[in-house]
């Protein structure tokens, strides 16, 4: 793939997160101007391994660590103030200095204390039915953002005189929803979080701007956007598994209400996918493993969660579920991840369609009632032992490796044109 020709370019994830865009983006960023992120909060986790050091990003877009590039927090985030200066300070102590090349939209909305509350009470209340949530309150803050009476957005940290009020109007509220819907005698003290956010607002005050004029001149002076995507398609709120979903549009179809650009932006959209499929938390997984093959692919892929720790449900590739996210996503070209976590296993599988009682499903349904009822159907390839992850072209892949990548291709539909054999950035080949 000729990074160097690519218009403005979106990368998301095909199917439940943790599919390793961070790699991707921070692999492209060196070739765009601007990197954005339009959807999600601090439930995202965007790792990138660059010569060994690891580094985990929640809020910050990748694009921090590309020197010379702009990073841009858009509007469609959920964004928790304290959680990104948290990530600043973590960077500064390790000799990366983020200050003018960040941008916050005026208009994001803020996650704030009642916010993360709500999303414990709210899973605690729901027992075995809960969701699942990363407890960060994503869901809460998007849904205030609705209710917009309750909502906060950045630009209300810039009015200190009109901020204390606010605040202490939506912590009595909050306090009495609290009280009446979960029994909870712990309220919100208003003074404190007032004077966190106050504190708060002269820190986030030099970053904040109209992001959507900020990307209409970028845009008009040729400078070239990357939007980084947070959370997996399948968790789309609209399109995806729901219940079982995270609170925003996380397709390329969300950027531009999520960043502010027109529709017709985005000509280039990556789809990101591991070798294999993971899953965290609760709902429907057809391939799921359960057995000595899914604890091996855990194991070696280090398969435990960046932001909540917890190890990550593992199966065989999804291909149904892939290729419904590119059919809706209006991906152009994939790069698959982790194939060198497949190494060891003399055979490796692909589901290609669901079975019911019924018969054979027509392709992916996000029903979950039914998704839980299928029975994946198998096809198997052989497997490979040599080590791949000092390969840094395709041609020194094993055939068995190809040929697996070569199936995916077929079975997508679109190009496979990155493979990742390794966490590092030099782990990365191109396919032509």
């Amino acid at each position: 793939m000729d990074c160097s020709s690519l218009g403005h370019t979106c990368v998301v994830g095909l199917h439940w997160g943790d599919e390793g865009k961070g790699k991707i983006v921070d692999l492209l960023s060196e070739h765009f101007d601007i990197v954005v992120r339009f959807n999600g909060g601090g439930n995202a986790g965007h790792t990138v391994v660059i010569a060994g050091e690891r580094f985990a990003l929640h809020l910050l877009p990748v694009g921090v660590l590309s020197p010379g590039r702009m990073a841009v927090i858009g509007p469609g985030v959920a964004l928790d103030a304290g959680r990104l200066f948290e990530e600043i300070d973590a960077l500064a102590r390790r000799g990366i200095v983020v200050g003018d090349n960040l941008r916050v939209s005026d208009r994001a909305h803020l996650v704030m204390p009642w916010h993360k509350k709500q999303d414990v009470l709210s899973e605690q209340a729901l027992g075995d039915d809960r969701i699942g949530t990363t407890a960060r309150g994503i869901g809460p803050c998007y849904a205030d953002k609705m209710q917009r009476a309750t909502a906060v957005r950045v630009i209300d940290l810039l009015k200190p005189a009109e901020l204390p009020a606010r605040i202490a109007r939506i912590c009595e509220l909050k306090n009495r929803i609290f009280a009446a819907a979960y029994g909870d005698a712990e309220p919100l003290d208003a003074g404190a979080v007032t004077a966190e956010y106050l504190a708060l607002a002269e820190r986030i005050r030099r970053h904040v701007c109209d992001t959507t004029r900020l990307f209409a001149e970028s845009i008009a002076a040729g400078r070239r956007l990357l939007f980084e995507g947070a959370n997996g398609m399948l968790l789309d709120i609209d399109h995806g598994t729901f219940p079982y979903v995270t609170s925003s549009t996380t397709s390329a179809i969300g950027v531009p209400a999520g960043a502010g650009v027109p529709s017709q932006t985005v000509r280039t959209v990556i789809g990101v996918t591991k070798a294999y499929t993971t899953r965290v938390g609760a709902g429907p997984f057809p391939s799921e493993l359960r057995d000595e093959t899914g604890q091996y692919i855990r194991d070696r892929g280090h398969e435990y969660g960046t932001t909540t720790g917890r190890p990550r449900r593992c199966g065989w590739f999804d291909a149904v579920a892939a290729r419904y996210s590119v059919s809706f996503g209006g991906i152009t070209a994939v790069a698959v991840m982790h194939l060198d976590t497949l190494t060891g296993l003399q055979r490796v599988g692909i589901c290609t369609g669901y079975r019911v009682r019924d018969g054979l499903l027509p392709g992916f349904v996000t029903d979950c009632s039914l998704l839980e009822q299928a029975e994946p159907v198998l096809e198997f390839l052989p497997g490979w032992d040599a080590d791949i992850s000092a390969a840094r072209r395709v041609a020194d892949l094993p055939p068995a490796a190809r040929n697996y990548l070569d199936r995916l291709e077929e079975l997508l539909g679109v190009p496979v044109t990155i493979v990742s054999v390794g966490p590092d950035r030099s782990q990365t080949l191109m396919r032509p």
